[in-house]
């Protein structure tokens, strides 16, 4: 399962964790403005925003996990399995496939306001990829520095939600996350105060005690009560040093380690963590292996190509010594 954030210091950062039990060897991908999108049932845009994230290329196209465009609007794709529904072509409608479905939206809005205008009149198409490339059951964050929502391709709809605590996980719906939340309302960053009982004192005997209760495993739910703790009290400094590693560690709180979760074909993990600065279009990420953070910085490229750009991950554990 997987876990996205967004997180506003100084500048902007959106991030995720990708959380599985294999990788498909995907790399850092810059898509430039003349790439050709060639959508199945929109036709081609031959200009458009250029845009950096995480992708699985296949037949020279990009299979985007997370993405963000030049103009600092970011999308992150998260697995929604039994709930996700796609529909047959629609005339009236923009009909575009799932794994079209960043492109679409980061290639011409600039926005979550004008995203929400694309909106009105999509239809995610259920269409492969290819034969041996099946559609995922996806639901989608979308954020820009002001404003966060989440897409739900739902059997009665498209569901467009407010997303208020610029968290997103997987399984159940978006609504019950937030309404879940209210089971936690009572958790605090600040030293408790006893409740218990008018008639025994009761003090604390250790710090972090205004947080009893926050769960810590590895379900989706939990995953999103601890992150949307983490991430509304986070505290950081404003310089970039100080804004990526603290997303990271927003990410870490809920990173899964192999071994722990089970899963029909080995364990699944943290694949990959990323952050992006959408302001200066710099991607950091690290991968499981790698705990180090590596940066893309896409404004370094061409981004008046016409050919996609892509960096394999560092995967290997890098180690400074001191002595």
């Amino acid at each position: 399962m997987c876990t996205s954030i967004s997180y506003k210091t100084k500048d902007h950062y959106f991030g995720r964790n990708l959380d599985y039990e294999f990788s498909y060897n995907e790399t850092v991908t810059i898509t430039p403005r003349n790439y050709p999108f060639n959508f199945r049932a929109m036709g081609q845009i031959k200009s458009h925003y250029a845009m950096i994230g995480m992708a699985f290329v296949q037949q020279d196209y990009p299979l985007y996990y997370d993405a963000t465009n030049e103009k600092g609007l970011s999308m992150a794709g998260l697995n929604f399995p039994t709930n996700a529904v796609y529909l047959p072509k629609d005339p009236k409608k923009d009909n575009i496939t799932p794994f079209e479905f960043i492109p679409w939206i980061l290639g011409q809005c600039a926005t979550v306001g004008e995203a929400r205008k694309k909106l009105e009149k999509l239809n995610l198409l259920n269409e492969n990829f290819s034969e041996q490339l099946k559609l995922s059951p996806l639901h989608w964050m979308i954020s820009d520095k002001d404003e966060s929502i989440v897409v739900e391709p739902l059997k009665d709809g498209l569901k467009i939600y407010d997303n208020l605590v610029g968290v997103m996980t997987n399984n159940p719906t978006f609504d019950f996350h937030m309404l879940n939340l209210a089971n936690y309302m009572g958790l605090t960053r600040e030293e408790p105060t006893s409740r218990f009982s008018e008639n025994i004192t009761l003090k604390p005997y250790s710090r972090g005690m205004g947080a009893i209760g926050l769960p810590g495993d590895l379900s989706s739910a939990s995953r999103f009560v601890k992150a949307a703790f983490t991430r509304l009290n986070s505290v950081s400094g404003e310089s970039e040093s100080e804004s990526i590693s603290q997303f990271f560690h927003i990410l870490n709180s809920v990173a899964q380690q192999k071994g722990c979760c089970r899963v029909e074909h080995g364990f699944e993990y943290t694949i990959y963590s990323s952050c992006c600065n959408t302001d200066k279009g710099i991607y950091y990420y690290t991968t499981y292996e790698n705990s180090q953070i590596s940066g893309v910085d896409m404004h370094k490229e061409n981004l008046d190509g016409a050919k996609l750009v892509s960096y394999p991950l560092l995967k290997g554990q890098s180690v400074k010594m001191q002595n």
